[in-house]
């Protein structure tokens, strides 16, 4: 189910400016939507905060919902950090993405770049694709370590150093 904010405000709105909690319960917050219903909203304060938040409220039902289908079409139990993984793309294919547009060059800086991962665990993926022999590591002149795909490559001149 996906959450929307227009009718997360509609029901803020007809529960008396969020007094009763309507837009609690919709969000599956049912605690304090009985805690809202029983309290004014919190004295009006909570409903007032829910004005300003409502976005993020929804953003994070969205986001929590998300992962209950993840987690159920799994059929077992996986940490939030599983199903992301499963979202993104792989860092090999990153590297192999950036080398393809950069004509079979590719760094550990780009790929950390292109593929929103740390420097470190782009350096290694490119470490392990050398070792296989899938890659082949070369230095610039400028002293810059390039990882290179052969099956990239463009022709032209190299900028390498012997």
């Amino acid at each position: 189910m996906r959450y929307s904010v227009p009718v997360a405000y509609a029901l803020w709105f007809i529960s008396g400016c969020g007094a009763a909690g309507f837009h609690r319960f919709y969000l599956g917050k049912t605690g304090t939507g009985l805690l809202w219903l029983f309290s004014g909203g919190l004295g009006m304060v909570g409903a007032i905060y829910d004005f300003f938040t409502l976005p993020r409220q929804v953003a994070e039902a969205n986001l929590q919902a998300d992962l209950r289908a993840a987690l159920e079409l799994e059929g077992r139990r996986a940490s939030p950090r599983d199903v992301i993984m499963q979202r993104t793309e792989s860092v090999e294919k990153v590297i192999l993405r950036t080398a393809k547009k950069n004509g079979g060059y590719v760094t550990p800086g780009e790929v950390a770049l292109e593929g929103d991962v740390s420097l470190d665990d782009a350096r290694k993926a490119l470490d392990k694709l050398a070792a296989s022999g899938h890659a082949e590591m070369r230095v610039r002149s400028s002293g810059v370590v390039v990882y290179v795909f052969s099956e990239f490559l463009k022709t032209g001149a190299e900028d390498f150093a012997v």
